[in-house]
C-alpha cells in the first residue's frame, strides 16, 4: 500500500487542470451505493457511529487540518483501541460489547461494511464504537496526537500476494513508526494474517522498529519460515474472534499467525535516539 506512481483524480473531483488517482490501491472506496436494508440502517443510526471528517482530495482521505480527540468523540476518557480495516465489524463489535469500559475506533473504507458494522453495533447495544471512512495510512499522521491509543489492531490486512505488489502492504517500517507514535507507553500493536510471508514481514517490521519490542521474540518457530528457527510469533490473542473472513482462510488450508509489538517507554527510546544522533555527529 503505497502512493501510486501516477496519482490522478476521480471524475468531478479534480482541481481544474489536474487529475486524481487514488493515493493507494488497497484503500479505495469499493461502493457508494447501499442495498435498501443497509441504507435504512445507515439513515437511522449512522449519526451515532460514523465520523464525518473534513475531506482531502478523494473520498477516503482526510484534510490536513482534521483532528480526532477521543475524549471529545466518546464524551469520556477511557482506554482506546483503534482497528484498521474493520470489515463488517465482527471483531470490533464483539470487543465493544464485552468491554463496555473501553472505547473502539474503526478505520474502514468499504461503505457496505461500515453499514453492516453499524447494524451489528445496534443489535449488540454497543455505544462505545465510532467508525471513520478513511485510509488509515493517510489519516494516522494527521488525525492523532501522540500517545492516544492503548491498542492498535491490524487483523488480516490485504496481503498483496504477488511479490511485485508486496511494497503496497500496509505493514511497513514507516507505518510502524506511526503506530508507535500514537500508542501510549506499554501500548500494544496486535497484528494477524493467514499469509505466511506477510506474517514473517510483520514480525520483521515489529522487531526492526526502534520504538517497539516483540515480547515473543524467538518463540513459536514456523517450519515454513525462510528462517525456520527464528520464531517471533505470539499466541493467539484471546480477544480475537474467528471471523467469517478467517474461516474462509482456514477452509483453504491457511493458518493465522499473530504478531505483537509493545510500545517502549518514551524516555528509553528518546535517550536511544539522542545517543544515536550524538554517535553520528562524532563520526562526522
Amino acid at each position: 500500500m503505497i502512493v501510486a506512481d501516477r496519482p490522478s483524480y476521480r471524475p468531478g473531483e479534480a482541481p481544474e487542470g489536474e487529475v486524481f488517482f487514488a493515493r493507494t490501491k488497497s484503500f479505495t472506496r469499493r461502493s457508494r451505493e447501499l442495498p435498501l436494508n443497509l441504507q435504512r440502517t445507515w439513515d437511522a443510526h449512522a449519526s451515532k457511529y460514523v465520523i464525518e471528517p473534513e475531506r482531502g482530495i478523494g473520498h477516503t482521505t482526510v484534510a490536513d487540518t482534521f483532528r480526532l480527540d477521543p475524549v471529545q468523540l466518546f464524551a469520556r476518557k477511557a482506554p482506546l483501541t483503534v482497528e484498521i480495516g474493520s470489515g463488517t465489524g465482527e471483531q470490533i463489535v464483539e470487543a465493544a460489547r464485552t468491554h463496555p469500559e473501553r472505547d473502539y475506533l474503526a478505520f474502514e473504507v468499504w461503505v457496505p461494511g461500515i453499514a453492516k458494522l453499524i447494524s451489528k453495533a445496534v443489535e449488540a447495544g454497543a455505544t462505545n464504537i465510532r467508525v471513520i471512512e478513511a485510509d488509515a495510512q493517510q489519516a494516522f499522521p494527521i488525525v492523532f496526537a501522540d500517545s492516544v491509543a492503548d491498542e492498535v489492531w491490524t487483523f488480516f490486512p490485504d496481503p498483496w500476494r504477488k511479490s511485485r505488489h508486496h511494497k503496497r502492504r500496509l505493514v511497513s517500517p514507516k507505518f510502524a513508526l506511526e503506530v508507535a507514535r500514537i500508542l501510549a507507553d506499554g501500548g500494544i500493536w496486535r497484528l494477524a494474517t493467514d499469509w505466511d510471508d506477510y506474517a514473517w514481514q510483520m514480525r520483521d517490521v515489529v522487531e526492526g522498529c526502534p520504538l517497539l519490542a516483540n515480547p515473543y521474540e524467538g518463540e513459536r518457530p514456523d517450519e515454513a519460515d525462510e528462517q525456520p528457527t527464528r520464531g517471533g510469533f505470539a499466541p493467539r490473542f484471546a480477544g480475537r474472534i474467528v471471523t467469517h473472513f478467517e474461516t474462509r482462510g482456514l477452509n483453504e488450508g491457511r493458518v493465522a499467525h499473530d504478531v505483537v509489538g509493545v510500545r517502549l517507554p518514551r524516555e528509553t527510546t528518546n535517550a536511544r535516539t539522542t545517543q544515536g544522533e550524538n554517535t553520528s555527529d562524532q563520526a562526522e
